[in-house]
């Protein structure tokens, strides 16, 4: 048996799966592989590992309809066509769970840094703007006793209340289709409506899946529905906020600040103004990267490739939206 993967791997995963006598080829160019390339490279093996965005769609499923699975480096698969595999009988799995304490430290460091206009005061010490110090000059915000909102509270939402809660004292309030009673038990978290949850932030915290019912939620009518003092957390999907919106919200005092992990596109373009905004944070997509978390990812993904070439029932198949 063959498995190509997209990227170079976690080594834990690979030693996982080359123990298991299966051969793993990994594209090792720094760049993405074209639609084109990963269907030509894919017809040649019996599994994809993927660790990219490629687009998983109805034309790739329907040329590798051969594939025994095709197992995502990650927990999101909006990249995914999860009908059409279906349809196709191409089985997809992710690595939910594993990661949920990265990202949330992530979402965490973000909401801090946003807080106290990290990012940005460590650009004046390199402009060489350390000079002069003023009492109430770029001030930031504290955060003890703040409400933190949450907008998709499970697993990752649940430990980045947990943090608040235990570091900064922060009452909780979740939006979700459903109650998390977990959350409600141990944390104090309310559950309130969406409009609820814009008025009453201080951080909105989003970890929730991207959707087309979930897209561009975070607009303008969104944004002047928070509080001024309210700071905007992303580290979900660079799509669920609209970023020209967010970055008016910015300007223009309807919100303080955000933190983001995920931009829309991706990479953020080195000239998008929000990267030299006092009040924001932005990272390059770096939730899941610690060497543990990855390690842990890559595990999940071997035994779900395991599996199906052993005939066994997939530990983490993913079959609907």
């Amino acid at each position: 048996m063959k498995v190509f993967a997209t990227r170079v791997i976690p080594p834990n995963g690979l030693e996982l799966l080359e123990r298991a006598g299966i051969s793993v080829t990994q594209w090792t160019e720094k760049r993405a592989l074209s639609a084109e390339e990963l269907i030509a490279h894919c017809r040649q093996y019996d599994a994809l590992l993927l660790a990219s965005d490629n687009p998983i769609d109805r034309p790739f499923l329907e040329q590798c309809r051969h594939l025994k699975v095709v197992a995502l480096l990650s927990v999101g698969y909006n990249h995914v066509d999860v009908a059409a595999a279906n349809e196709l009988g191409v089985p997809v799995t992710n690595t939910p769970g594993v990661l949920s304490a990265a990202t949330a430290d992530t979402a965490f460091l973000l909401m801090l840094s946003a807080a106290r206009k990290a990012f940005y005061q460590h650009k004046r010490i390199l402009r060489g703007d350390w000079n002069f110090s003023e009492p109430t000059a770029n001030l930031g915000m504290d955060l003890e006793g703040k409400t933190l909102g949450i907008w998709g509270l499970g697993n990752i939402g649940y430990v980045m209340a947990h943090r608040c809660v235990s570091a900064f004292n922060m009452k909780v309030i979740y939006h979700n289709r459903g109650h998390n009673e977990a959350a409600e038990k141990k944390l104090g978290a309310v559950k309130v409506s969406f409009d609820e949850l814009l008025a009453q932030s201080d951080v909105l915290s989003v970890h929730t899946a991207l959707t087309p019912e979930t897209a561009d939620t975070f607009d303008m009518a969104a944004f002047k529905r928070m509080k001024p003092s309210a700071i905007f957390i992303n580290t979900a999907r660079g799509a669920i906020h609209n970023e020209p919106d967010l970055t008016a919200a910015i300007e223009q005092g309807i919100i303080w600040g955000a933190g983001l992990d995920v931009t829309n596109p991706e990479p953020m373009h080195p000239d998008n103004p929000l990267l030299n905004m006092p009040t924001v944070a932005v990272l390059p997509h770096i939730g899941s990267a610690t060497v543990e978390t990855r390690n842990a990812m890559s595990v999940m993904a071997a035994k779900n490739i395991l599996a199906a070439f052993n005939g066994q029932p997939l530990p983490n198949q993913v079959t609907s939206l």
